[in-house]
């Protein structure tokens, strides 16, 4: 039997390869002569950058400016001109100062370091892999390490999306010149438009620790931001187009500025890791992320892993720290079973803290059940 375990991350708990491993293990001790291939996958956020080292893409390292303005070593993944970049290495909640957030002040400039180490690399097709972010600016720190001035009666702007609202003027005239022989793929399958109840600061900044003050300072200040980036040349008007409320607006900096196209994340992945040849060769797939939810019936990385599969024919399977879907959704989205960690630790800390070796019970689980 040949089994493919395509797996996002466990976070908190475990990487994809990770799960893969424990998983592999567990189904080993029942079925010995099982043939198990792991193929770490993402959804564009956390993990991309992983799943392209798993396949022989290179590391690479470089400090760049952190959310809030200290130094972050960040590292994203080469191969020839190809360079992978996940904005949460750089610009993300998890590399805040002690976790502090800072949704006014906090900026996207490293995730436009990251870049402009790519174009200094060679990097001519730019993967930029959003989620997890710790910014609403709209983007335009990003912009300012590729050389766009953003200025106000005082001088250039400050970090962060609430300085915006001082925004007097924009010239992008300083545009790193590379950026224009450059591919930039968008990769997220948010869709949300940069302004309104479904933009950026409405829907994404609460969770960065916005206030509702906050929200309205923020949405009033990337309004400012998107009428004065879009009153000048060379500018794509992207403030309602899907995607622009991505990363707290790094979408909309993407898709106006850098002339980004957006791909779902997963999409983006399973195209670099020839995923459909490989599930095409399989006999079970399984996949799984940490928490199986509403949010992964929106395009999460186990529902795309369902969907190749089923264009294959091949059965699918997802093991998930736990679950919220009703049978119902769960057989919609192509799931022949869901194993759940939670079916063997109620407690969530528990969990968290022995991921690996409940995994390694669930491939037990999953072998006997074949």
């Amino acid at each position: 039997m040949r089994i493919l375990i395509a797996s996002d991350k466990f976070k908190g708990s475990a990487t994809g390869a990770e799960v893969a491993a424990a998983l592999g293990e567990g189904i080993r001790e029942i079925i010995p002569d099982a043939v198990i291939e792991a193929v770490p996958v993402a959804d564009g956020g956390e993990g991309t950058v992983d799943a392209a080292l798993a396949i022989g893409f290179e590391p690479v390292t470089a400090t760049v400016t952190g959310p809030t303005g200290e130094p972050v070593s960040a590292r994203f993944a080469a191969r020839g001109a190809e360079a992978i970049i996940e904005m949460a290495a750089a610009s993300g909640l998890d590399v805040l100062p002690g976790g502090a957030k800072a949704p006014l002040s906090a900026t996207s400039r490293g995730t436009g370091e990251l870049i402009v180490a790519a174009l200094d690399r060679g990097c001519t097709t730019i993967v930029l892999g959003v989620g997890g972010s710790a910014n609403t600016d709209g983007g335009a720190g990003m912009l300012q390490a590729l050389g766009v001035s953003l200025r106000t009666a005082d001088g250039e702007v400050a970090p962060g999306g609430a300085a915006l609202a001082a925004l007097n003027s924009v010239d992008i005239t300083g545009l790193d010149p590379r950026i224009s022989g450059a591919t930039v793929v968008l990769a997220s399958d948010v869709d949300n438009p940069l302004l309104g109840d479904r933009g950026a600061a409405a829907v994404f900044a609460p969770q960065k620790g916005a206030s509702a003050d906050d929200v309205a300072a923020l949405e009033a200040a990337l309004s400012r931001f998107a009428a004065l980036l879009e009153a000048g040349p060379a500018v794509r008007p992207s403030v309602d187009a899907p995607g622009a409320g991505a990363a707290g607006g790094v979408g909309y900096a993407a898709l106006a500025v850098l002339g980004a196209h957006r791909e779902p994340g997963i999409d983006v992945v399973q195209r670099l890791t020839g995923l459909a040849d490989r599930i095409a060769d399989a006999d079970l797939v399984i996949t799984g992320e940490g928490s199986l939810d509403d949010q992964s019936l929106g395009g999460k990385t186990p529902l795309g892993v369902a969907a190749a599969a089923k264009a294959a024919g091949r059965p699918v399977i997802a093991v998930c720290g736990r679950s919220t879907l009703s049978a119902a959704e769960a057989t919609a989205s192509g799931f022949r079973a869901v194993y759940p960690l939670s079916d063997l630790e109620p407690d969530p800390a528990v969990s968290i803290a022995n991921a690996k070796a409940l995994l390694v019970q669930v491939g037990r689980r999953i072998a006997a059940d074949l």
